[in-house]
């Protein structure tokens, strides 16, 4: 059966780490891979920075051009021992084209969907390195175009998978899989039906490892991190974590539902659909037993979770004639949510008014504040921080608000939500 691998921008960041993935294929136990490969390192940062700088037309464009194109070029430097004159043709067309299409932009063409055709490249030249370079090193591998296999909407930046014509797609590369042992492709990316490339949101790539796996039925997806597995808090923001050795698709599916960002919140149904387990593996540490998310529900709430969503907006809308705020008013105005395309992580409501907390950005602010100034009073604290706690116990509560001002707290037997202000801020 069939394996999918996911390896992301930390895995393939530098020569010294393709050679580690390399180690691990050459260890682990497979038959046939499908391999899923993030751009490398901090590329999709870079090329927003390179997308903004020439939709403005900012002298650094150049600059900035050079340091992503230095940037790849020098990890083939340092991995082979002579030119690679096929592989050096094949990035040059890549960074070409790439430069044409941020020079001589289609003025008609909306940020959004412009963004998908521009950033998308960072996948494309990651699969096109890490492909030779394995091949050269004598694995049975052919790079697939994941654009050809993974068809959505026109829903630029966060496009809906059309799972049926993804479905036969995939299935073909059965077929492959008789001449090659890995096949592997991009992460992040797809087309739609009339073939402009779109992406699945930013992190997409643990979402596309689970498209392939459904549509291949395969045996699991095992996803490669720069951590031992699934933790039960973010390393760089507390000091004592704690691995969560297996947890359920349902616990899975919350906990990316609230924030945390080691699995796409989009991964995990796929999966479930299909009983297919997702493992999460160190590639740094590949011997150690990995975090397995499955159907078993068993250990779920045997150790509190802590997620911390930073830059935080806390929204207060109110009728402005003091009127109920009945099912009407919130009909209407989560039509003014989804139309701006705000998504809310937390929702409180009272006789007469609707708290809402979700990620500060001042265009979707400004808008909103537009749709619903002539009925509604709306007031908002910025600034803050939406903490998740699941499988909380009080102790846990009052430690990890210490230092905070609680504005608004939420809670239910498993999930308490607290959106809080440090006291230093005060």
């Amino acid at each position: 059966m069939v394996k999918v691998f996911k390896f992301g921008g930390a895995s393939v960041k530098s020569s010294e780490a393709l050679r580690n993935l390399k180690r691990i294929l050459s260890t682990v136990e497979y038959d046939t891979i499908l391999m899923v490969v993030s751009a490398m390192g901090k590329t999709t940062n870079a090329l927003e920075r390179i997308l903004f700088s020439a939709r403005n037309k900012t002298v650094e464009f150049e600059f900035l051009f050079s340091q992503l194109k230095n940037f790849h070029q020098n990890i083939c430097i340092d991995l082979f021992d002579k030119d690679q004159p096929e592989l050096n043709s094949e990035l040059e067309h890549l960074f070409s084209s790439l430069h044409h299409l941020l020079v001589h932009q289609e003025i008609s063409l909306s940020y959004d969907e412009y963004y998908d055709q521009t950033v998308s490249y960072g996948e494309l030249l990651a699969t096109t390195i890490v492909g030779y370079y394995l091949i050269h090193e004598g694995f049975s591998l052919k790079v697939i175009d994941a654009r050809l296999y993974v068809k959505t909407d026109q829903q630029f930046r966060s496009a809906t998978i059309d799972w049926q014509s993804t479905e036969e797609r995939i299935k073909t590369l059965h077929q492959e899989f008789k001449h090659h042992t890995i096949l592997l492709t991009q992460g992040f990316i797809g087309s739609s039906q009339e073939g402009l490339t779109t992406t699945l949101g930013r992190e997409g790539s643990d979402f596309t490892a689970a498209i392939f796996a459904y549509c291949l039925e395969a045996e699991e997806v095992v996803i490669w991190k720069d951590v031992a597995g699934l933790l039960n808090a973010d390393p760089k923001r507390f000091n004592a974590t704690q691995k969560l050795e297996q947890i359920s698709y349902a616990e899975a599916i919350e906990l990316a539902y609230y924030g945390a960002t080691v699995i796409h919140p989009k991964t995990i149904k796929p999966l479930q659909n299909k009983s297919i387990p997702l493992k999460v593996q160190s590639f740094l540490e590949s011997n150690n037993a990995p975090s397995v998310i499955d159907k078993n529900a068993e250990y779920d709430t045997d150790i509190p979770s802590y997620i911390i969503k930073e830059n935080q907006l806390l929204i207060s809308i109110s009728p402005r004639d003091f009127s109920f705020m009945d099912e009407a008013k919130l009909h209407f105005i989560f039509g003014v949510f989804n139309a701006s395309k705000i998504h809310t992580n937390l929702i409180q409501t009272s006789a007469i008014s609707l708290s809402v907390c979700i990620d500060d950005d001042s265009i979707k602010l400004n808008e909103l504040l537009q749709s619903l100034n002539k009925d509604y009073a709306v007031k908002y604290n910025n600034n803050l921080n939406l903490l998740t706690i699941r499988h909380y116990s009080e102790e846990d509560a009052k430690r990890s608000v210490e230092s905070y001002k609680i504005l608004l707290e939420q809670r239910s037997r498993v999930t308490l939500q607290l959106v809080v202000k440090r006291l230093s801020q005060e």
